[in-house]
């Protein structure tokens, strides 16, 4: 496939219009500021597309086949991605509230900067899987795996955590109040610049081996009950 892309810009595009393209495309498409609102866009073939302030609310990427995708300011509201390949994709500065990642394959895919308040990512395989400056306030997030990683300005409040493994986990900034710890381990974890919020004894024992700082510590004793003196 050749190196220059097909730009489509400023188009509201039909499954039937965007199968077209597809099968006639001889090099990687760009699409610009089009529409796909609520389109029904399952098992499409859509590999090495780029997409910039695209809007996709409401739309069905379920089973579709998106390695190697780029996302650029798109807004994608309550958008299906269950089942769906996303191998090695990168979304960065995209609207992706409400948006369902049911047992989709999430290897290597990157998200920066993005809103993903209220997502769930259910049985999603995520080896590889990396977040940056982003909300994932209200998400789904059980059982992901984010040990050794750099954890860069994430906002965790609310989410569902359970069973996921922080281990040797870096933390900078972000927000792991109200979070479910149930399971979630912390082994090693550097948690010195995350907000940690009002715990209970069971959330406290989920960071047993983590390095909190002396601040910290200090609001934990007080959230139950204990006077520092």
């Amino acid at each position: 496939m050749s190196s220059a892309p097909q730009a489509i810009t400023d188009q509201t595009l039909s499954r039937e219009e965007l199968e077209a393209l597809l099968a006639g495309r001889t090099t990687a498409l760009t699409f610009e500021g089009c529409a796909f609102d609520d389109a029904d866009l399952s098992r499409l073939d859509l590999r090495d597309c780029l997409f910039i302030r695209c809007t996709a609310a409401g739309a069905s990427f379920a089973r579709a086949q998106l390695g190697d995708t780029r996302w650029r300011s798109c807004r994608m509201g309550r958008a299906d991605f269950g089942l769906a390949d996303l191998t090695d994709s990168q979304f960065h500065a995209c609207d992706l509230n409400n948006t369902n990642w049911n047992r989709a394959l999430l290897a290597a895919a990157s998200f920066d900067g993005v809103k993903l308040t209220g997502a769930t990512f259910s049985d999603a395989r995520t080896l590889g899987l990396a977040f940056k400056d982003s909300l994932l306030v209200g998400a789904d997030l059980r059982g992901v795996g984010f040990r050794k990683q750099r954890l860069v300005g994430i906002d965790f409040s609310s989410a569902d955590l359970a069973g996921c493994d922080f281990r040797e986990a870096l933390f900078e900034g972000g927000s792991l109040a109200e979070a479910n710890l149930r399971q979630a381990r912390f082994d090693g974890a550097d948690l010195r610049q995350v907000t940690l919020g009002t715990l209970t004894v069971d959330q406290v024992a989920s960071f047993k081996r983590a390095t909190i700082s002396h601040e910290q510590a200090a609001m934990l004793a007080v959230s139950m009950g204990m006077l520092v003196a």
